[in-house]
């Protein structure tokens, strides 16, 4: 059930209540209502309500302007001037009156352009409404009087004269033509919209009122009229004045018969719709028409590109050219808006200066990000040639204010045949191949290529399931044990994180951990796996400490010669061989760098009852080079209090050896690159001295050394010669659930 505008509140009603007054004001000498000035007011109030409900409105729609046009035809203000009134009164403060600050998400440029849309309605719904109510009034009464002129002879004079008087008093232009198109009779409206005399209206003849901007289908349906084949019709017709200038009419035309049924007059009646037509072109201008540099906006490129892709036959292929201006922001940023605004308008001339020939559409899309189109190119080269002279024609400095400012751009391409693709597939193309040539350094152009636009529109699907998919638990946790190499025991396991999709299966970390980065989903998802991953070696805790309380409980049964001596030994074993499993947890850079990152690990490990020594935060290399002591201090903190800290995938950073004296590291992870030498016999000389040194080096500074990627017995063997304290790989296990690693806890593998 639909209720209706809403009822404005606070400063949006009072706005409206104040725009309301303003409207009146200006409104009411030019109407030819009964209303006093507050009943017009009050009469006015609900309709710029629904106009603010709609220009706030999402999805925005302007059909209510039409809806209010025809709401004020019906209030009778349609005095000749009130619509310019009408108009300007909206144009003015409507978007002023109907904003709250506080609350509004609507910018000003969107309001605008919005405004500018409903005016248009609003005059469309108006003409519209006048131009029936006016031509249903005077064809009715042309009707009458007409046929009054071929009745009885009695009735002649009577109907003579009340067709006169409708005749010669209607303020639209009305005139009788024969079948020829002579024409017979014509009224001083429509004399004084022509700049003639009405004897020299009767001088001529309808046919002779050809323009060149007629529609096609005009002189067909007047042809058919003159046939008998159709009663009437109605056009927007042209016509040229003797003064040279053009009168722009709404033209209906009627088939008045005889008693008989035959064709005997033409009845023309003619309104004068050249100012509204004006009032329609500028708003249409700038409704499609960007009003900072002149180009067209993304309103009027959207239909032309629609256009163009819909023209089957008529146009084979098209070519567009998708532009963002690099480090635009800080222009603005730095220099300022009205410097910025500047540089846009200087790089929207030199953009017209590349595009002058035919078929080429240049369009300011929004922001900083132009747009080329080119109708039925010869093929890419014409395109990607378009590019070359567009980052040309910028790499000349452009003078601002005083300065010279360099401009750089990224161009993303798209060319093709015409009917291949929807106005938003090609966009979006655009959109990603643009994007694509920025992250390759900008100041390029490159062609889009199907296989990187799926692969951007596969990892934005991510991106925005991303934030729900935690919440529906379709994260989950897989670990792979740590294996100490000394006695070939579990002395841990690092839990990695993967996630089970709806729609694109499991994905393993490298295909959401960037994203999540990126987004920041890094923080709580993060937070969730040292959660799941620290209450998880709890329960190893609990479960090997029960294991271990039973190994002593056989043990001493056995002493008391309760046993064999054989379990006896064996439980003491058990017992001994019993510590707590470390759990190890990566770490990414954002999460690094959380201001909380020290009290949630905290939080878990209170939350949980765990020793801070079972667990294990790993760091790669590359997230601490180049680190301050501000950045190190959360993890010095975190080592100060016992969690241990790894420096994940050692090796591959190029970094200062010395820093690693400075590091609040406990542990060296060795990247699984410098193992694989090591899995051919002999190994190779350089992979075993580099692996050698850095063992010598971590014992020395006191650090322990893990190796990855370990996946054969040669290797294991070799990585334990050369004293790496633990590793992991598939030789010893394939990351599983957590009730298939528990399986392994005192298996030597």
């Amino acid at each position: 059930m639909n209720s209706g505008p809403h009822e404005p509140e606070g400063l949006e009603k009072d706005g409206l209540r104040r725009f309301a007054t303003i409207w009146s004001r200006a409104v009411y000498p030019v109407t030819q209502t009964s209303m006093t000035r507050a009943e017009l007011e009050d009469y006015l109030h609900p309709l710029a309500v629904r106009l603010c409900d709609a220009l706030h409105a999402h999805p925005f729609s302007p059909a209510v302007g039409r809806e209010v046009g025809s709401a004020l035809v019906a209030g009778h203000c349609t005095s000749p001037d009130a619509l310019p009134h009408l108009l300007g009164v909206i144009d003015s403060y409507l978007v002023l009156y109907s904003r709250d600050p506080e609350s509004s998400t609507l910018d000003v440029d969107e309001a605008r352009a919005r405004c500018s849309r409903l005016q248009h309605a609003i005059a469309a719904g108006f003409t519209q409404a006048l131009r029936d109510r006016t031509l249903s009034e005077q064809e009715s009464l042309s009707r009458a009087a007409l046929a009054a002129q071929t009745a009885v002879e009695e009735a002649l004079h009577a109907s003579e004269t009340r067709f006169r008087a409708v005749f010669n008093s209607a303020t639209i232009g009305i005139s009788i033509a024969d079948m020829d198109g002579r024409i017979r009779d014509a009224n001083g409206a429509l004399a004084r919209m022509f700049g003639r005399s009405e004897e020299e209206m009767r001088r001529r003849n309808v046919n002779e009122w050809v323009h060149p901007d007629d529609a096609p289908q005009v002189w067909r349906m007047h042809r058919q009229l003159v046939r008998g084949e159709r009663d009437h019709f109605r056009v927007e017709k042209p016509y040229q004045r003797p003064d040279g200038t053009v009168l722009w009419t709404n033209l209906t035309v009627s088939l008045l018969r005889d008693a008989d049924g035959e064709p005997r007059y033409q009845l023309a009646l003619v309104e004068d719709i050249t100012e509204r037509r004006l009032l329609h072109l500028r708003l249409r201008y700038e409704a499609t028409h960007d009003e900072l540099t002149g180009l067209p906006n993304r309103t009027l490129f959207a239909e032309r590109l629609d256009r163009l892709l819909s023209a089957s036959g008529e146009v084979k292929r098209f070519g567009l050219c998708y532009l963002d201006i690099d480090g635009f922001k800080a222009v603005n940023d730095s220099l300022g808006h009205a410097v910025g605004d500047q540089l846009l308008i200087a790089v929207a001339e030199r953009l017209q200066s590349c595009t002058a020939g035919s078929g080429h559409l240049v369009a300011r899309i929004g922001g900083d990000e132009f747009a080329a189109l080119v109708t039925d190119p010869s093929g890419p080269e014409e395109v990607t040639e378009l590019a070359r002279q567009v980052l040309a024609a910028l790499a000349t400095p452009i003078g601002v204010d005083g300065r010279e400012l360099s401009v750089r751009a990224s161009i993303g391409i798209v060319e093709g045949p015409s009917g291949d693709l929807r106005p938003e597939e090609v966009m979006r193309s655009a959109d990603i191949t643009m994007y694509r040539a920025k992250d390759a350094g900008g100041n390029r152009y490159e062609l889009a290529d199907p296989d990187s636009d799926a692969r951007a529109i596969d990892r934005h699907s991510l991106t925005t399931r991303l934030p729900t998919a935690l919440e529906r638990d379709e994260f989950f946790l897989e670990y792979q044990p740590l294996i100490r190499m000394s006695d070939g025991h579990v002395d841990g396991a690092e839990a990695l994180v993967r996630w089970k999709h709806p729609v694109h299966g499991l994905l393993g970390p490298d295909r959401f951990i960037p994203l999540a980065e990126h987004t920041g989903l890094i923080v709580p998802l993060g937070r969730w796996v040292m959660e799941q991953a620290v209450r998880q070696a709890c329960a190893w805790h609990e479960e090997r400490s029960a294991e271990a309380k039973a190994a002593a409980k056989g043990g001493r049964g056995a002493k008391n010669g309760k046993g064999g001596g054989k379990s006896g030994k064996s439980g003491k074993g058990a017992s001994e061989d019993y510590r707590p499993l470390r759990v190890n947890v990566n770490l990414s850079p954002r999460q690094l760098h959380h201001p909380d990152l020290v009290p949630d690990t905290v939080a878990v490990l209170e939350g949980a009852g765990m020793e801070p020594s079972s667990l294990c935060l790993e760091v790669t290399e590359s997230a601490l080079i180049g680190a301050d002591e501000d950045e190190l201090k959360p993890l010095r903190q975190l080592a100060e209090l016992g969690v241990e800290i790894a420096l994940d995938d050692f090796g591959t950073g190029y970094s200062n050896l010395a820093n690693l004296r400075r590091l609040p590291a406990t542990t060296l992870k060795l990247d699984r690159s410098f193992t694989q030498g090591l899995q051919q016999h002999p190994a190779d000389p350089a992979d075993v001295t580099f692996v050698e040194g850095i063992v010598t080096l971590a014992h020395a500074l006191g650090l322990a050394v893990t190796v990855e990627g370990v996946e054969t017995e040669h290797q294991a063997s070799k990585l334990r010669d050369l004293g790496c304290d633990t590793a992991q790989g598939w030789y010893y296990a394939r990351p599983g659930p957590a009730s298939t690693f528990q399986k392994g806890f005192a298996v030597t593998l």
